[in-house]
């Protein structure tokens, strides 16, 4: 995805859409054609996709570098840090659900599956009758 488009940008277009999208199947189509109307799909290899969402996670981690504790649970609540965070969120999830779709990987029963493992490999603590809410 592209990088440094942010609302100072004279590039910047704001979307028509502002209402959640929950089918991850059809943002994958999105992406596919997307990809495929610029003839992206040769260079669309797992190895690229993963490179890829490595550098937008960084570009992610880069916006908190810096940042106290306090400033980073704050970020949201000013209007440029959070369309950078929103921006580079977008980022990763779409390099993530392409690289999926290349290798036929479904996201969100990989992400069950590891919820599940990670149930028997990390039990609850037992009830010692302390409350921690």
């Amino acid at each position: 995805m592209e990088g440094g488009s942010g609302p100072a940008d004279p590039g910047h277009v704001r979307p028509e859409r502002a209402e959640p999208v929950a089918d991850l199947a059809a943002l994958q189509e999105r992406l596919a054609e997307f990809a495929a109307a610029r003839r992206w799909q040769p260079f669309h290899t797992p190895k690229n996709l993963a490179v890829a969402l490595s550098v937008e996670a960084s570009e992610l981690l880069e916006i908190f570098q810096w940042l106290t504790p306090e400033q980073a649970a704050a970020v949201m609540d000013d209007d440029a840090s959070a369309y950078r965070v929103r921006d580079e969120v977008a980022d990763v999830l779409a390099y993530l659900l392409q690289f999926c779709e290349v290798l036929g990987i479904d996201p969100l029963a990989a992400l069950a599956a590891k919820i599940d493992r990670n149930e028997l490999r990390f039990p609850r603590p037992e009830d010692d009758g302390h409350s921690q809410g």
